[in-house]
Formats: structure tokens, C-alpha cells, sequence
């Protein structure tokens, strides 16, 4: 049997990561604690993600991978790209579909990330990333995408970061809506200090963006877990974080949920509705992620989660 194909499409950036007890205040200068880089951007990383929980690591398994995962995008002429590219082929994904832009820099992800708690604060400079988009509006890329997809019966996992209202004529071709607290409350026009309340009701949330057409609605919401709901579904479902030993380094969490909750979806074939186990195994995956320092590097291949592993045994 041929393996399913998941399609990424969006960026690739090289991440400067600096470690620091506290982010400094203004004016203030700091020793950091370390220094490094990494390939990263969240399309790659969702990419690679879903590769390495698609399948065993290769060095443990010559099994022979049921999904093929296909990036598109755009990297630059710099050393950066080639780099990118070489560091996602390692992790078997397909990147015969990412360009090589002429004279431009590929796109940067400058990290500041607190020791003591893991969070993280990015500032983005999207280089090359900018010209996956056929026009300069970003966001008529993303609804020329879903419009396609539609139209090709293709179902969508669609992951808006960062988040802008979208029209509502789109929702219809979303199939799996996933949004932490932040992308969600923007959605839907909600104050955010409503939803940062650790007491907030996500059901009227998930009803909204719901009642405009997407199909499914998974809401991270960091080391509390995530919430989940679909179409007909009366009341929506939440699954604890799973447990992790400390945490080092969340940058790349959200990305590696994406990536695990797509692979448990695809498998199902014709089953769209999001589960509590899809969600479960989505949490497991994103707790050995933060355990490591980095992005795509700290991602786990499925034998180093569990559950995940064992479909793969």
C-alpha cells in the first residue's frame, strides 16, 4: 500500500537562541547563560515533527514508513538554507519542494529563553520566507491555500500563528483548527484577559469557530493541557499535560503537537473527528519536546514516545 502524504507549506528561519536566567528589563544588560543555533521556523518544524512521529528512528528501525511527509517553502542563498534543508532531509522529510531564493537571506528567529521556567520570546525576520507567498499580503496566501484545498477535497490542519481575523467564508474549508489561548481569543475577538484566566470556559470559544464551519477545535494551553472539540460534540473534552521531568526549552511544544496530532489523524483515514486519544498522544509527544534545548532537535521520533512508538513497532 502507498503511504498517505501530509503536505506542509509554510516557514523555515534558523534560530539565534540565547539562554538567560530573566529576560532584562529596558536598558538593561545581561550575561546570558549560553548561546546556539538551530534550524527551526514553524513549518519546518511541523514538518519534521510529523516525520519523526511518523516512523521509528531510523538508526533503531528499517521499518518502512506508512506516511510521506512534503515541505514546501522557501530558504535563501545564504548558509543558512543549505543547512536547513540538509538537517530536515536528515529527518526524512521530502524537501524537493522547497525553493532556493537568489540573493536573499533566509528567514531568522532571534530567541530569548528564561532558564528557570523555559518560556520563550521570539522576534521573527522572515527573509525568504516572504516570497512562498505570490502576492506580499500573507494573508491572501493562507485563504488562496485553504480555498484550493477545498476544492480539491483535500482536508486542512490549519494552525494560524500568529493569528489575524480571518474572513468568514474560510472556516468552512478548515477540517482541524488547532490555536493556543492567544490565537484563540484573537479568532474570536476575545479579550485576552479573559482567557488567561486558569477558571475560562473554552466551550462558547470552540462554539464559535465552530458555528463558522471548521470541523474540529484543539486549543493548546501550555502546561495545562490542551481542549478539544467537534462538530455535534455538546460539550468539549480536556487532557491533561503529560508529565515532564523539567523544562528545558518550550520553543518548539506547540509545533510538535501539531505534528503528533497529525499523524494520529491521517492514520485514521476516513475518521476527521478529533478523539481524547489524538489529543493525549499530541500532549505525550510535546512533553519529551520540552525537555531539550533547541527546535527541530528536540523533537522525539515516535519509538521515544509512548504509544506513539508502538504503532510503529
Amino acid at each position: 500500500m502507498a503511504p498517505k502524504i501530509i503536505t506542509v507549506i509554510g516557514s523555515l528561519n534558523t534560530d539565534l537562541v540565547t539562554v538567560t536566567p530573566r529576560v532584562p528589563a529596558g536598558g538593561e544588560t545581561l550575561t546570558a547563560s549560553s548561546f546556539h543555533t538551530g534550524p527551526g521556523g514553524k513549518g519546518a518544524n511541523q514538518a519534521v515533527a510529523t516525520s519523526r512521529l511518523s516512523r521509528s528512528n531510523p538508526q533503531n528501525s528499517t521499518a518502512t514508513p506508512d506516511i510521506t511527509v512534503k515541505m514546501i517553502g522557501s530558504v535563501g542563498t545564504d548558509t543558512f538554507g543549505p543547512e536547513l534543508i540538509d538537517f530536515m532531509s536528515s529527518s526524512l522529510v521530502d524537501t524537493t519542494g522547497i525553493q532556493s531564493i537568489p540573493n536573499t537571506n533566509t528567514g531568522v528567529a532571534t530567541i530569548i529563553v528564561e532558564s528557570t521556567s523555559g518560556e520563550n520570546r521570539i522576534l521573527l525576520s522572515p527573509g525568504a520566507n516572504a516570497h512562498l507567498q505570490p502576492t506580499r499580503n500573507p494573508l491572501e496566501t493562507v485563504l488562496q491555500i485553504l480555498k484550493t484545498a477545498k476544492e480539491a477535497g483535500v482536508d486542512v490542519l490549519f494552525n494560524p500563528a500568529p493569528a489575524v481575523p480571518l474572513p468568514m467564508d474560510v472556516y468552512p474549508a478548515i477540517t482541524h483548527l488547532i490555536v493556543n489561548e492567544t490565537e484563540a481569543a484573537i479568532l474570536t475577538s476575545t479579550p485576552l484577559s479573559l482567557v488567561e484566566d486558569p477558571s475560562f470556559n473554552w466551550d462558547p470559544i470552540a462554539k464559535i469557530l465552530l458555528d463558522r464551519g471548521a470541523k474540529n477545535v484543539i486549543i493548546t494551553l501550555g502546561s495545562k493541557g490542551a481542549y478539544f472539540s467537534h462538530q455535534g460534540m455538546e460539550k468539549g473534552g480536556f487532557v491533561p499535560c503529560a508529565k515532564v521531568e523539567k523544562v528545558v526549552d518550550t520553543t518548539a511544544a506547540g509545533d510538535t503537537f501539531v505534528g503528533a496530532y497529525a499523524v494520529g489523524v491521517v492514520r485514521k483515514g476516513g475518521e476527521s473527528l478529533v478523539s481524547e486519544e489524538d489529543v493525549k498522544l499530541a500532549c505525550k509527544a510535546s512533553a519529551r519536546t520540552v525537555e531539550k534545548e533547541g527546535a527541530q532537535k528536540s523533537i522525539p521520533w515516535a519509538d521515544e514516545v509512548d504509544d506513539i512508538g508502538r504503532h510503529n513497532s
